[in-house]
């Protein structure tokens, strides 16, 4: 909005508040389940980033949960889950093509 664009402000109804209160309360429950699942997604990186296929390995299933309880918790879109999912699979199938390769 511009600088000095007047807004709009709804009146502190009871409903108002409630939906403030509501509101604040499903942030912070996203917020969590959000840095859950990203934090996870970063562990899983660091490890394919250092070529270290048995520690992704290892990680895939907590990491792959973490996006599944984020599906169930409506924190992330399905299809949204899944690309990770896809994306972070495809990279530890090709780590493992690798370390096959090298051996």
């Amino acid at each position: 909005m511009p600088q000095g664009t007047p807004v709009k402000h709804k009146k502190k109804t009871k409903s108002v508040l409630k939906n403030i209160r509501q509101t604040e309360r499903r942030t912070a429950v996203n917020r969590m389940n959000r840095t859950r699942v990203r934090t996870a997604i970063r562990r899983m990186r660091a490890a394919l980033s250092a070529a270290d296929a048995a520690g992704a390995e290892k990680l895939a299933p907590a990491t792959f949960s973490e996006l599944d309880k984020a599906i169930r918790k409506r924190t992330l879109a399905e299809n949204t889950a899944n690309r990770y999912k896809s994306r972070l699979s495809l990279a530890i199938n090709a780590l493992k093509t690798q370390a096959k390769a090298k051996s």
